[in-house]
């Protein structure tokens, strides 16, 4: 027995209290000037979980502190050493990384229940027989978990392995993707209705091919989504790991579990289909097309002239202005250039310019990437808009500083209809007096599309690294 017997009441009343942090913590991490509350709230909801399972269990029993015990000093050991390490510009690997970790507890836990269902209760003995089975709501319970946990681990995997650069950020578009996908969704669909439909199809040989089929699946789905992609990727694990622990939660009777599970899930949802709407594409646009790879070389841009300046040229330009617009991208979170963009900030502001930054919805590779470097930096809160709210600025603005971004400022999105990037909704950069692009060199964006705006009257490129490139117009300022 448990030390003491806390009531069924007690019980779902602190889980309900965990479902309440939880709300609070999605709804700070909303804005980044109440993140850190909502990040505080998250915590605290997750250790009151994790104390009131404990509650329900006979600590007195030795081989349970033997299993707990070690598992949560390991967990959080490696956590807290990932956290107190991991630069902020590895900060969407690290999410991909840890929606595999969810996914596949999902898929450790539908194991156990499928194995053992007298430990869960969901068990129920034969007519005129001593055989147990499992019932159907359980089995469909573990067959939506597992198969979710599985496609979520497999899949972040692959996100994880194109995000750290172990393979490639252009998309593999194998032969008959969509007919093998077809064919593996329709093998788990039907494990799982041959499995609930009779007690005696409930063989563990079953349950075991339509997880190994989510997994393949989850590979095939990803390794054709292309880098310009990845944000919405992230976003769509985000949801299914959060689909995974809600069928898991059914499954244990958890209720924070369910809580937990439906709010990640809803939320990572509702996520995808922002970001898909500021990428102009449908969702099954993204997973079917593959869109987005490596950058390229522009075809021709060699050929096309283009005005080239220096740090001393760009800080005379930026300290002359009135009013400058900062655009940082994915290549200013490669550089880890954040630091040294602060700096420059503040020298301009001291010259009593005007200073703002505009983030795009997808600018980096997870969503609020940007507003994460930023904050990391302390750049003010008040000083970042979003696209909606700051694109009609850059008509007034003297110069847009443009720092590792590409596709995000590509003027083709609105005049090209043969573009791929055609209808996304883009940051107006052109329209400012000057337009400064700190770039490595010419070559496209992760959408694989060249930007025409390189070669506009107004527009002054900057060659070379986005740290070193500010941090040389910071001592020319």
């Amino acid at each position: 027995m448990p030390i003491f017997s806390p009531s069924p009441n007690l019980i779902a009343l602190l889980y309900f209290a965990c479902g309440v942090f939880f709300i609070l913590a999605l709804r700070g991490l909303s804005s980044p000037e109440t993140a850190r509350r909502g990040n505080m709230a998250g915590m605290i909801g997750m250790a009151l979980a994790i104390l009131t399972t404990l509650l329900l269990l006979d600590l007195k029993d030795e081989t349970l502190w033997l299993l707990i015990l070690p598992a949560v000093l390991i967990g959080g050991g490696i956590g807290a050493f990932v956290a107190r390490r991991i630069p902020m510009t590895a900060m969407p690997q690290l999410v991909a990384a840890f929606h595999s970790l969810v996914g596949l507890a999902a898929v450790f836990v539908a194991f156990a229940a499928f194995l053992t269902p007298q430990s869960f209760g969901i068990e129920l003995r034969l007519p005129n027989s001593s055989a147990l089975y499992r019932t159907t709501a359980s089995i469909v319970e573990m067959s939506l978990g597992s198969v979710i946990g599985a496609i979520t681990f497999s899949g972040s995997v692959i996100a994880f392995a194109k995000l750290q650069g172990l393979m490639s950020g252009a998309p593999r578009l194998l032969p008959a993707r969509h007919w093998l996908n077809g064919l593996l969704g329709v093998l788990i669909i039907g494990g799982v209705i041959y499995m609930a439909l009779d007690a005696a199809n409930q063989s563990f040989g079953v349950f075991l091919a339509i997880s190994l089929a989510a997994f393949l699946l989850g590979f095939l789905l990803i390794i054709p989504i292309g880098g310009a992609d990845m944000p919405v990727v992230i976003s769509m694990l985000n949801s299914y790991s959060g689909w995974a622990a809600a069928g898991i939660g059914f499954t244990l009777s958890n209720l924070a579990l369910i809580i937990t599970g439906a709010l990640v899930g809803s939320s990572g949802a509702i996520l995808s289909y922002i970001m898909c709407k500021a990428m102009n594409r449908s969702f099954f646009g993204v997973i079917l097309g593959g869109f987005g790879g490596e950058a390229e070389v522009a075809r021709g841009a060699e050929d096309r002239p283009v005005k080239q300046g220096s740090a001393d040229d760009a800080a005379f330009i930026l300290k002359n202005a009135r009013s400058v617009i900062v655009v940082p991208g994915y290549g200013m979170a490669v550089a880890q250039a954040q630091h040294a963009l602060r700096e420059m900030a503040d020298k301009l502001k001291g010259a009593g310019v005007r200073l703002s930054y505009a983030i795009h919805p997808v600018a980096g590779r997870m969503p609020g990437h940007m507003n994460v470097l930023l904050a990391e930096a302390q750049v003010p809160y008040d000083e970042v808009f979003e696209l909606e709210d700051i694109n009609a600025e850059f008509a007034r603005a003297d110069a847009a500083f443009v720092i590792g971004a590409n596709d995000v400022t590509n003027p083709s999105a609105r005049s090209d209809p043969q573009s791929p990037i055609y209808g996304m909704p883009v940051l107006d950069v052109g329209k400012a007096g000057t337009v400064l692009f700190v770039k490595r060199g010419m070559g496209t964006g992760y959408a694989g599309v060249a930007n025409p705006l390189f070669f506009e009257e107004n527009t002054m490129m900057l060659f070379g690294d986005a740290k070193a490139m500010t941090e040389d117009i910071v001592k020319a300022l």
